[in-house]
């Protein structure tokens, strides 16, 4: 069984750290949004690590191209399922960044960021399109987050081909 290079794996691995940071600090700024103590700088740094979020994520496409990628380990329907699984997950890490820039750029946010002033954030996103469309990718990729992990835990433990150790920065001897 091949494994994916050390770039790709390090991605991996920060991308889910970053996003589990970025659940929270979204998860922290819809909250205090609605109790209007949002700040600039949640705001600024939610939108930062979605942006490494989005950087990586383009990264981790080239990478997967220029270092390639271990083979599928079979043809079934559900080795086609969790292929479809990654192409989704992929399209979703570059969607959701993209939907929080238009979300900015299409609502008070971008006003209060430009102007440095808290008191101009809104409270509420409404006829602001982008927001709902942003809300509804973080709880799709949750979801298809949910059936990657599942997947993967299918493999270690009741397929047990050590599929983990693709993406283990550890080597095995």
């Amino acid at each position: 069984m091949g494994k994916y290079s050390k770039r790709i794996i390090i991605i991996h691995w920060l991308t889910l750290a970053l996003l589990v940071v970025a659940w929270f600090l979204g998860d922290s700024l819809d909250d205090a949004r609605h109790e209007g103590g949002a700040t600039i700088a949640g705001y600024m740094v939610h939108s930062l690590v979605g942006g490494v979020v989005l950087l990586l994520t383009l990264l981790r496409l080239v990478y997967r191209r220029t270092d390639g990628i271990p083979p599928a380990l079979g043809d079934t329907l559900l080795d086609k399922v969790a292929k479809g699984v990654h192409h989704l997950l992929y399209l979703l890490l570059i969607l959701l960044p993209l939907s929080g820039i238009m979300q900015v750029l299409t609502s008070d946010v971008g006003k209060a960021l430009l102007a440095g002033d808290a008191s101009l954030l809104p409270k509420k996103f409404e006829g602001v399109p982008a927001h709902g469309v942003h809300e509804i990718l973080v709880n799709v990729l949750i979801a298809v987050a949910v059936v990657h992990v599942l997947g993967a835990l299918k493999h270690q433990f009741i397929t047990k081909d050590n599929i983990m150790a693709r993406v283990s920065l550890r080597d095995r001897k």
